[in-house]
């Protein structure tokens, strides 16, 4: 196979949208390219979306954004992407009012925008958790066969690592929140720490009220929502103090009077409605899940596909740390899309064996084994939804994994991409296997059941077509 070239695919797409001078900010995901522009209408959509653009599989436009799906090369074109002079790469947008007017025109409105800013603002500290959970995998291997106890110098620093990942969770949070919002990212960081430092310290137990107004004493690490509401309400009050203040005042004044006006709310109203929003959704998606394990499992298995599709994939991790902040594991969320991940390469190694063109060969065999890896875009938008029996395929595999993972009880203990890739993370901290080899055998299972029934339907699908 050829050498992709990635300065060409990087020109091919700046061409499609517009041009350098268009184009306002560049920034990726694990296998998108996203660009925000200044004229949406510049972009050739219909050039990107039938794959007329060299490298790129799918154009998904979302608030505003042009997210080019390229799969798992997208590092190296976007790091071609950060070469071409005048295009900003990871910096902040300049044409605010401009990336405002987009997000209203998106389809979806209020609701699009919201799943958009909570998947902003989660997807850049997933690292976080795949590095701290995978590292708990790794202490339940060196206490199994390395004989390791909690006294070992080792075991102590590795389970550092591990701990500090949830415990640290709103200084994440707030950095990546503020980031989203346009704010100041350091201040967010700073009042996730500052929300630490209160529910942990001696003092805490101490104070009851800020000038006289009853503060509720709550431990926020590991929590999600306080911090969320507190950015949110941050960036207000910060953009408010930088457009009011005199410019020579602001570089003291604006950090200052912003953590004075922010800190006391999120203590007084804010930390305490979301430690409350965040407790009521943990206890309801587990009263869901224990009335019908299975039936919720696999409701995840058979639609993760869907998500995927919409962008709405990430619109799920809030509940994902909110069940390992509550049971120590995800035994729905991601214990579901690994058998649906996986179930889309079985259907896209289907397709590629069905398939009577080199290239849809090509794009079906490597899109397959991204998706047994547990990344499913080229797969989703590559192969599912262009040919539909894939598609069905992939929902049946993994509806069924999903349903056989909820019957039994199994769970993943870290957070990590769900897939092959991943197996440490559903190896239990006890020493046990019997999770390790139940979710393996749920992901096979996927598969191949994924694989026979999307060979059947192209089978069909292929037949109606030569009559």
């Amino acid at each position: 196979m050829a050498k992709k070239d990635y300065k060409a695919i990087a020109e091919a797409i700046v061409a499609n949208a517009g041009g350098v001078d268009n184009i306002l900010n560049a920034s990726h995901c694990m296998t998108r390219l996203r660009l925000q522009v200044k004229d949406g209408s510049k972009v050739d959509q219909t050039a990107a979306k039938s794959k007329a653009v060299e490298g790129v599989i799918n154009l998904i436009v979302q608030n505003g954004e042009f997210q080019y799906v390229i799969g798992q090369d997208v590092p190296s074109v976007y790091e071609e992407i950060s070469k071409i002079d005048g295009i900003k790469a990871g910096g902040t947008v300049d044409d605010a009012e401009a990336t405002k007017a987009d997000m209203k025109a998106a389809k979806g409105g209020l609701v699009n925008t919201i799943l958009s800013y909570i998947g902003g603002t989660f997807s850049p500290i997933i690292p976080i958790f795949i590095a701290g959970g995978l590292t708990g995998a790794v202490l339940s291997l060196l206490r199994t066969f390395a004989g390791l106890d909690d006294t070992n110098g080792t075991v102590v620093v590795l389970t550092g690592i591990q701990q500090a990942m949830l415990w640290f969770l709103p200084v994440y949070i707030g950095f990546s929140s503020a980031s989203r919002l346009k704010s100041n990212p350091y201040l967010g960081a700073f009042l996730g720490a500052v929300l630490l430092f209160q529910g942990t310290t001696a003092a805490a137990a101490q104070y009851t009220n800020f000038l006289g107004i009853p503060i509720t004493a709550i431990g926020y690490n590991g929590q999600i929502f306080p911090v969320i509401l507190g950015t949110l309400f941050m960036s207000v009050v910060y953009k408010f103090l930088q457009k009011h203040l005199p410019v020579n005042l602001r570089t003291i004044f604006v950090p200052l009077l912003t953590m004075l006006v922010t800190v006391p709310v999120t203590l007084i109203v804010l930390g305490p409605l979301g430690y409350w929003v965040g407790t009521g959704l943990a206890n309801g998606v587990l009263a869901i899940y224990r009335f019908a394990p299975w039936l919720a499992v696999a409701i995840i298995g058979a639609t993760t596909v869907w998500l995927v599709f919409f962008g709405m994939n990430n619109a799920t991790y809030p509940v994902l740390f909110l069940l390992l902040a509550e049971v120590g594991s995800d035994p729905l969320i991601c214990t579901g899309m690994a058998p649906a991940n996986v179930a889309v390469g079985g259907a896209c190694l289907a397709y590629a064996l069905l398939a009577k063109e080199a290239e849809d060969k090509q794009v079906g065999t490597g899109a397959g084994i991204t998706a047994l890896c547990g990344i499913t875009e080229p797969g989703v938008y590559g192969v599912l939804f262009p040919n539909r029996y894939p598609l069905i395929g992939a929902m049946v595999g993994g509806g069924l994994g999903g349903f056989i993972a909820g019957l039994f009880g199994l769970t993943q203990f870290v957070v990590a991409n769900p897939g092959f890739l991943s197996f440490a993370a559903y190896m239990n901290p006890d020493g046990t296997w019997g999770n390790f080899w139940g979710m393996m055998g749920v992901m096979v299972l996927a598969v191949v059941v994924a694989f026979v029934v999307t060979w059947f339907l192209g089978k069909k699908a292929l037949a109606k077509q030569a009559k």
